[in-house]
């Protein structure tokens, strides 16, 4: 266990899935899709050096495998993220901020699921923190079962597929691409965190803009 904590600790991925195998990786796909406190473990970049660890160079385990458990423990995991929502998931907008728990990220997840509707399950995969919380606003908002698992496959499929798929892909015609996993992976983050950025930019620059035309209608308006 100890082990296991360490490699977990000091960023080791290839170490940290050699340690908790198959299992270990639905599990922990599982617990970043449908448990609140799973939204800081690393679901990206996990599954992509799940992949590569299943192609040829290191064949630690089949990919099928791979993609099909991940794709089921995530999909499972936002629907278990939706009824905790549909449940009990107001009273998190009441819940004092502590060290595993921020309600900003709800209300976050909330405006981001108002804004893209349906959309927002599929996107939200690609999206690190926002990915825990959109199933459960979703259920909070009652939005219609039937709809959201549909969009809950959709999004489960392309990004469990999509990264496994793509660690298991370099891992086939790049050789030792091990020595490249931190920058890869680096990489990864940085486009995983791209979304929220720009959606925070967009939002702040439409807003300057709103005050903008108002200061311009008032301008108009008062002849000041």
């Amino acid at each position: 266990m100890n082990q296991i904590v360490d490699a977990f600790l000091n960023h080791d991925l290839m170490r940290f899935i050699q340690l908790i195998g198959l299992v270990g990786v639905f599990t922990v796909v599982f617990s970043e899709s449908g448990l609140l406190i799973g939204f800081f473990l690393p679901g990206d970049s996990l599954l992509f050096t799940a992949g590569l660890l299943a192609s040829p160079g290191f064949h630690l385990f089949s990919i099928w495998t791979l993609a099909i458990g991940a794709n089921i423990a995530a999909v499972l995991g936002d629907n278990v993220g939706y009824e905790f929502g549909k449940r009990v998931g107001r009273k998190l907008f009441r819940k004092e901020e502590s060290l595993l728990f921020k309600p900003k990220n709800v209300i976050k997840a909330q405006e981001f699921y108002e804004k893209h509707g349906g959309k927002a399950i599929v996107i939200a995969r690609f999206m690190p923190i926002v990915r825990t919380f959109v199933p459960v606003v979703a259920g909070i908002g009652k939005m219609d079962h039937k709809r959201f698992t549909f969009f809950n496959f959709l999004g489960g499929t392309m990004w469990t597929w999509g990264m496994s798929w793509l660690g298991y892909y370099l891992g086939s015609i790049i050789p030792d691409v091990d020595k490249y996993l931190l920058p890869i992976v680096l990489v990864i983050i940085i486009i995983s965190v791209l979304p929220p950025i720009w959606h925070v930019y967009k939002e702040n620059k439409e807003s300057w803009h709103e005050k903008l035309r108002e200061k311009v209608r008032n301008k108009i308006k008062y002849g000041a």
